[in-house]
């Protein structure tokens, strides 16, 4: 007999806040509307297959096999996603808790999420976009998390500035834990903005504690003419500017529908020639998506099912 699951997590946009508290990682996630869509065959007489440049995805759903006793199963692995890599938008985050998501529905388990995180953060750095609404996580050692709550209306101009940012060697920086700390007071102030805007669902709010994240982050890694871009955008009623921290993008914060402004876009591009693409996004709440409903040992669920690319 063959088992087969399907599942799909949401990529991101940078975050909302990235830095230290206390010298504990954290980042706040800021999921959209780009997935990672994962198929995951299990059966007891098949062999693993799975694409060359998903080895990741494979061994943590391995590992989810291993975490249910289930790992005499052969697994098959179809990934489809074309989230961009190594520009701070979660695509490894995405197609690993996909797959771990995809894995638990064929098994008709519901997927414990913080083991999921264990298992992510078992490989490497990890987004939060597989906890649902908007979260606080330690991305590294998996020391803090929060539920912030539901993601705000928001749309999102991601801006890319070209080049991809390995995860593994940014985090390896020997000056990261030094310059972090002295961020902690401007990051602090900052998540304190962000975590009032989704509590009250302001996005003046949360657009400027992610504007202060942005600005703190120039220090470690730098955006071309980031100030600039937050005032030029300002002046066309973004609420603000957030980056990917350890990426290459950065997102201007806008209302619902404004992402696709033709106009705004075309004057974006136009002031920053460096910018060497654009995608409009929405924020979105994080969490796995499945295909209609789930059937599980712990219940029955469903989840919306839309995805871009």
């Amino acid at each position: 007999m063959i088992l087969e699951g399907s599942s799909m997590v949401p990529g991101a946009c940078g975050e909302l806040v990235q830095g230290t508290i206390k010298g504990a990682n954290f980042l706040v996630s800021c999921p959209v509307n780009w997935y990672s869509y994962v198929t995951v065959r299990l059966g007891s007489t098949m062999e693993d297959a799975y694409p060359e440049n998903r080895v990741k995805t494979y061994r943590a759903v391995r590992r989810m096999l291993d975490l249910y006793g289930c790992s005499g199963y052969g697994v098959v692995l179809d990934v489809v996603s074309t989230l961009p890599v190594g520009k701070g938008m979660a695509s490894s985050t995405a197609d690993l808790a996909a797959g771990c998501c995809a894995a638990a529905a064929a098994l008709k388990v519901k997927p414990d999420l913080s083991k999921i995180a264990e298992i992510a953060l078992a490989i490497e750095p990890s987004d939060a976009t597989f906890f649902p609404g908007v979260a606080l996580f330690d991305h590294v050692h998996g020391l803090l998390f929060e539920e912030l709550g539901e993601a705000l209306p928001l749309g999102i101009i991601a801006l890319d500035f070209g080049g991809v940012v390995d995860t593994l060697e940014f985090n390896k920086r020997g000056d990261l834990p030094s310059r972090n700390s002295s961020n902690e007071c401007a990051v602090a102030r900052a998540l304190d903005f962000v975590k009032a805007g989704i509590a009250r669902k302001d996005p003046v709010l949360l657009g400027k504690g992610a504007t202060l994240s942005a600005l703190a982050n120039q220090g470690i890694l730098p955006k071309p003419r980031l100030e600039e871009l937050i005032d030029f955008t300002t002046m066309y009623g973004a609420y603000g500017v957030n980056v990917a921290h350890s990426g290459t993008v950065a997102g201007v914060l806008v209302p619902p529908g404004r992402e696709s402004d033709k106009q705004l876009v075309s004057s974006i591009i136009k002031h920053f020639p460096e910018v060497k693409a654009c995608y409009p996004l929405c924020l979105v709440g994080g969490g796995p998506r499945y295909l209609g409903r789930i059937c599980t040992k712990g219940g029955e669920y469903r989840a919306e099912t839309s995805a871009r690319g």
